[in-house]
């Protein structure tokens, strides 16, 4: 098969030009914030620190994540031409199970740097020096890079003779498996168990770490010192809660294609509306980089008080009185 249909949402052809437009600046957003995000803790010295340079990583990973998908959908909303290449189709599955296995990897990261900054603040920047920052981050992008290639390498050798028409926005691999006419049992049974244990370790990990997490908070005497230390940890755990629960509910269950018509409002949750929201609550709740966007904008302001713009600005005005005495 050359290539295949992708049939979208099932909405007439104003709801789709409405819908292009509504993700379009969706998407639009989602780069802006998360670049904006990354400017800020590449740029400013009190940001580096291991909690922000997985940040920073979470900012690329959305970047990237959010642009698997949503380009392709746009432009089928536009031109309603749904049309994607064989090549493509593949492309499109492996990109999105790499990515979003690396997003899991990276959040029970984060979730770790959390415990070791709490429950031990005396020793954390030992445990999270730059150099274990650095390997669990490639640690993570590695993992995620060679866990999905043999699923996605026998997903793409399949037969597909049932249609070329997939039930979604995107090249998931449930509707894949479902226009095959090979067997896909072994194919399914690898996606369960690499869907089960990336997300299930995951979110135990991220639990275990948050129960000692919670522990510690609350053997803090202060009612401010427990709110200013949860604060910090509120949005991680926001995320991969919301994160965990879509993802077990897509992927980990037996079998994929009886679920495929009930995907696609869960799919377009993670990959085009948690991209766009996560630099919006990141900013919200971190008073720090809230710190570092005031700065910014005050510096920025202030450059047209500067004395030096300030006397070019006069001098122009002189030029101008001399010329028109002349």
């Amino acid at each position: 098969m050359s290539g295949f249909i992708l049939l979208g949402f099932s909405v007439g052809r104003p709801s789709e030009l409405l819908l292009a437009f509504l993700f379009f600046v969706i998407y639009v957003g989602a780069l802006g914030g998360n670049s904006i995000i990354l400017c800020i803790v590449l740029s400013d010295s009190r940001l580096r620190t291991p909690m922000y340079f997985f940040l920073g990583n979470f900012s690329i990973l959305d970047i990237f994540f959010t642009s698997v998908t949503s380009p392709q959908l746009i432009w089928s909303l536009l031109s309603g031409d749904k049309s994607i290449s064989f090549a493509g189709c593949m492309a499109q599955t492996y990109f999105y199970f790499f990515l979003g296995t690396v997003e899991f990897l990276l959040l029970t990261s984060m979730s770790y740097d959390r415990y070791a900054a709490i429950c031990n603040p005396l020793q954390y920047h030992a445990i999270m020096s730059s150099q274990v920052c650095i390997q669990m981050v490639l640690g993570c992008w590695l993992g995620g890079f060679f866990s999905v290639l043999i699923p996605i390498i026998m997903i793409s050798r399949l037969s597909y003779c049932k249609s070329n028409v997939i039930n979604h926005f995107f090249c998931d691999s449930g509707p894949l498996l479902n226009l095959s006419c090979s067997d896909t049992h072994l194919i399914e049974l690898m996606d369960f168990v690499l869907s089960s244990v990336v997300i299930l370790c995951s979110s135990v990990l991220t639990l275990v770490s948050y129960i000692c997490i919670i522990t510690a908070i609350m053997r803090i005497s202060t009612t401010t010192g427990r709110a200013k230390v949860f604060n910090t940890c509120a949005t991680h755990l926001t995320m991969i809660s919301v994160t965990s629960g879509v993802s077990i509910f897509m992927y980990v269950t037996p079998s994929q294609k009886k679920t495929l018509d009930v995907r696609k409002i869960p799919a377009l949750l993670t990959t085009i509306v948690c991209p766009f929201l996560n630099p919006f609550v990141f900013t919200l709740k971190n008073d720090l980089v809230k710190e570092v966007i005031r700065d910014m904008v005050k510096k920025s302001t202030k450059l047209t008080d500067d004395p030096f713009w300030g006397g070019c600005e006069k001098k122009g005005q002189n030029k101008k009185g001399v010329h028109e005495e002349m």
